[in-house]
């Protein structure tokens, strides 16, 4: 039962951190596009909410990938929103350090992997609420 109250509280603490990410990564989203556009002006803006953006993802991921385990492992068949959820939670997580790993180095790539992270990330929350 411990372990279930800490479980409750650490997945319920990753939906509203994942909840404000989606809100930074949207902002985030706004200021890239302007910098992109050539307001240079935004360029330490742009570098600030990435902290930002970067603390709040991955402290939800470590949330969820350190929770205990459920008391009960049981077995849907078929499509669910928590498979969903999961399936796109590897593919926001490999788009975030691809887009932290090229983000000086390549604008094209950070660009496409904030891109995809965003949209992926966006989908799984959406996903997981219906």
């Amino acid at each position: 039962e411990k372990e279930l109250k800490i479980r409750r509280k650490m997945l319920k603490a990753h939906q509203i951190i994942g909840y404000t990410t989606l809100a930074a990564m949207v902002a985030q989203g706004i200021i890239g596009g302007k910098l992109y556009n050539g307001d240079n002006s935004l360029y330490k803006t742009h570098k600030n909410m990435a902290k930002v953006v970067n603390a709040t993802y991955f402290t939800g991921a470590a949330l969820s990938l350190f929770s205990p385990p459920p008391l009960t492992n049981k077995k849907t068949k078929g499509f669910s929103s928590i498979k969903a959820h999961r399936f796109l939670s590897n593919i926001h997580f490999s788009a975030m350090i691809i887009t932290n790993i090229v983000s000086d180095s390549n604008k094209k790539a950070h660009k496409a992997a904030a891109y995809t992270a965003f949209a992926s990330y966006a989908t799984a929350v959406i996903v997981f609420k219906f």
